[in-house]
């Protein structure tokens, strides 16, 4: 095996790993708040919390299907009346964020158009998760991974 290849996998094993690891960040947020307060939001024209996960929860299927070779949707978040309650946004978010690392684990490695594209949402969901958090700390909750 030659450096390079390994190179390569250490750097797909590293972009798994965050990925689940973003994943994970968000999902936790989402379950510290209750369904009452699920549909909050700061101000008036500013998306819901609710909003921004079935936004999240669209793209991860997103990145999941194009890196299945799949046509991937086109959209902005998933439907209100698909996905009306916590656990359903939940759920959609957790079975497409595992979607997208079981699509990462079963490609090896990754060429470097799937590697900017899963950097991309590793970004975007590291974007939402801070604008959840500000969220959360509005509503007098603390994140559950600043309590760690």
């Amino acid at each position: 095996m030659t450096a390079t290849v390994r190179q390569v996998e250490a750097m797909t094993a590293l972009l798994i790993e965050r990925w689940e690891q973003e994943s994970q960040k968000i999902a936790e947020l989402a379950e510290a708040i209750s369904a009452k307060e699920f549909d909050s939001r700061p101000r008036a024209g500013i998306r819901s919390f609710s909003e921004v996960l079935r936004h999240v929860a669209f793209w991860n299927q997103y990145v999941a299907d194009t890196l299945n070779g799949k046509k991937a949707d086109t959209g902005n978040e998933l439907p209100l009346a698909a996905y009306p309650t916590k656990a359903s946004i939940l759920e959609a978010l957790k079975r497409n964020s595992a979607y997208v690392a079981s699509a990462l684990r079963e490609r090896g490695s990754l060429d470097l158009k799937a590697t900017e594209l899963i950097m991309t949402f590793v970004e975007h969901t590291s974007e939402h998760y801070g604008q959840l958090v500000v969220y959360t700390r509005l509503m007098g909750i603390t994140p559950p991974a600043s309590l760690t």
